[in-house]
Formats: structure tokens, sequence, C-alpha cells
């Protein structure tokens, strides 16, 4: 009655003819292979890359655009753009005009030079300079025998209105006189407000600017 031990061989041959188990072990996902989640994954994250590089490439584009159309919008069709240049001209002609008038003078010809520079000036400007000249001006051109003479060397428009104007006006101012054997050049620079009399470009105020 005693029954033989089974052989591990045995068991090896109903492994061999058993299907089942053949199709188990081929069914079973290789290491090697990639998983189709993962690789889903990695298209879903290139795909959000992409559309946030091309949002950023659209909104790029769109500022550039918007800062080109406002650049052109204020180099050609800025409403308060001072375009008429004529009337530019004549502003900084009446400035640098009266500037030269104002700033020069000789001791032999003082009366035809203060009255030549009054005929550029305006309102309280006009007042403050017959005083200033009368005072102090005189005295001391006649005392030192004195004698200045202004040059325009550029001028620019910095604001423009139908009846005023402001005019940024550089000059060089040579002063000579007998305590001076060598003529005395000095830079200056002016701010001259202008106002319209009478259809003309008239000095009403005059800083120096520092």
């Amino acid at each position: 009655m005693n029954s033989e031990p089974e052989s591990p061989l045995d068991d090896a041959e109903i492994a061999d003819e058993d299907p089942d188990s053949q199709n188990v072990r081929s069914d079973a996902p290789s290491v090697d292979e990639p998983r189709p989640d993962r690789a889903a994954a990695v298209d879903l994250v290139a795909s959000r890359l992409l559309a946030h590089w091309a949002s950023i490439l659209l909104t790029t584009s769109v500022i550039a655009a918007v800062g080109l159309a406002a650049c052109l919008f204020v180099l050609q069709y800025r409403p308060d753009r001072q375009l008429d240049d004529a009337a530019a001209q004549r502003a900084i002609q009446a400035a640098s005009e009266g500037a030269v008038a104002a700033l020069s003078y000789s001791s032999e010809n003082m009366d035809r030079d203060f009255a030549r520079a009054r005929s550029h000036l305006t309102g309280d400007f006009l007042a403050y300079y017959d005083k200033f000249t009368k005072e102090f001006v005189i005295p001391t051109v006649q005392q030192k025998h004195l004698g200045q003479t202004a040059a325009v060397v550029r001028a620019a428009v910095s604001e423009l209105e139908q009846n005023s104007a402001v005019v940024l006006v550089f000059l060089n101012e040579t002063t000579t006189g007998k305590d001076k054997p060598q003529p005395l050049i000095t830079p200056s620079a002016v701010r001259i407000t202008l106002t319209k009399v009478g259809g003309s470009w008239l000095i009403s105020k005059l800083d120096p600017v520092t």
C-alpha cells in the first residue's frame, strides 16, 4: 500500500504540459518596456510646456507690437506735438535776437544799446530791465568802461503755444574793459519766456540757467 514518492521531474513535466502557466508568464510586463501611463504623462508635460512657451511668445509679440504702435504714435501722431517748424524757428529767432540785445552793450553807445534791448522786451520784465540798467548797469559800465558782446551758440524751443513760448538759449559773452586787457569769454545759458504781442514775439521773462 505504500505509494512512491513524486519526482521533481514529474512537476516539471506537469508544468510543461500546462498551457495556462505559459500564458501567464508570457503576458507579464517586461521591465525594459515603457508603461503606457508613463508615456502619456510625458506627452502631457511636453504639451503643457509647449503651450506655456507659446503663450509667452504670443504675449511678447503683443507687447512689442503695442510698444511699436505707441512709439509711432508719439513720433508721428501725438496730438500735442509741435509740428509747426516755421513757428518754432520764429520763436528761436526772437529769443536769440532778444538775448543778444539784452546782454550786449558798450560804454560808448549805451543809449543806443539799451534802447535796442528794450524793443525786444515786454511786461514786467521790461520794467525790471529799465530799473536795473539805470541803477546798476549804466553806472558800472561808465565807471569801468565796460563792453560786452553776446553771441548765440545754439538755441532750442522747450515749449510752444499759440501766444507763448519758452526757448533755451546758450551763449558766449565776451567782456572787455579798462581793467580787462584780455577779453573774458564766459559761456552762459538763459531760459527765455516769450509772449506774443501784436503778432511779434517779445521777451517777458529771462532766467539764467545754472
